[in-house]
């Protein structure tokens, strides 16, 4: 039988259960025939590209690279992944720094094929590194089958590190997060915007940002989201807000099969959504 993600229900506990069951479900997906054998053929071969063309032209390995980004919408684009790889990041004019969306350029930077250093791929360590971001998207790629709103939180998890981290968190990082479209989703879910909020000016949507991230966390920058409590207290924010705006879902069945990946009831506690949204929350709402 196919291994999906158990998710027995949705918002902040069941994001919370997913977390306390994560390691044993990722390893369980990541032995599914189809990832299995894709991760096998681009260890096995990668170190044998040496140029973007020769990537493209081999569909699987192409489809663990692009997949490896959170790009696996772009696998029927040869030609034009093939500029951007071929160009990379180095030159102000290079393809890929052209795009908002930060996915071009860190996957042309990973590679190395149009940059002075060169291709990586037969760089130790490169495979491994490449199969394990594929399979940890693969793996949100299914939770968010199921439901949307824990992959975005995920996905928030892992990425909000790279802006929190960069060397200008209160400036250009947070142009460089909003041009990230799940992060940004998690942003303006938590901080309640609109939808209508993408359209107005580019620096007064950061400003409002910095301003609402100021409200909420003390902190205008980016740098606040080192903290691991803080970024579970924008995720909890954006999981709540989308439970109160769409309602509660319907709870999926396999809550049993948690008990046999080693989660019992004691784990998260006689908890509600209800007292999650009191204990967390009730200074700002």
């Amino acid at each position: 039988m196919t291994f999906e993600p158990i998710l027995p229900t949705s918002g902040v506990l069941g994001f919370r259960l997913l977390e306390q069951t994560e390691a044993t479900q990722r390893a369980i997906y990541d032995r599914r025939p189809e990832i299995a054998r894709d991760t096998a053929y681009f260890r096995e071969n990668i170190a044998n590209v040496s140029t973007a063309a020769e990537l493209v032209a081999d569909r699987r390995l192409l489809r663990v690279a692009l997949g490896a980004f959170g790009m696996d919408d772009q696998l029927n684009k040869g030609a034009f992944m093939r500029r951007i790889l071929e160009e990379g990041t180095e030159s102000s004019t290079a393809f890929a720094t052209r795009f908002v969306d930060p996915r071009f350029t860190r996957i042309a930077e990973a590679f190395g094929f149009g940059n002075l250093i060169g291709s990586q791929t037969a760089r130790p360590g490169f495979a491994d590194e490449i199969t394990a971001a594929y399979t940890e998207r693969q793996f949100e790629i299914a939770v968010g089958e199921q439901d949307d709103s824990l992959r975005l939180a995920l996905n928030f998890r892992r990425e909000i590190e790279r802006y929190a981290t960069a060397s200008d968190p209160n400036g250009n990082a947070w142009f460089s997060a909003m041009g990230d479209v799940p992060v940004r989703t998690v942003f303006e879910g938590a901080f309640g915007l609109p939808s209508s909020f993408g359209q107005i000016d580019i620096d007064l949507q950061r400003d409002t940002l910095r301003d609402l991230n100021q409200k909420y966390f003390d902190d205008t920058s980016l740098a606040v989201f080192q903290d691991p409590t803080k970024v579970n207290q924008i995720i909890e924010r954006f999981l709540l807000r989308e439970t109160l705006n769409n309602g509660p879902s319907p709870t999926t069945p396999g809550f049993a099969a948690l008990t046999l990946l080693g989660v019992s009831s004691g784990g998260v506690g006689p908890v509600s959504l209800q007292n999650i949204v009191l204990s967390n929350f009730r200074p700002s709402l």
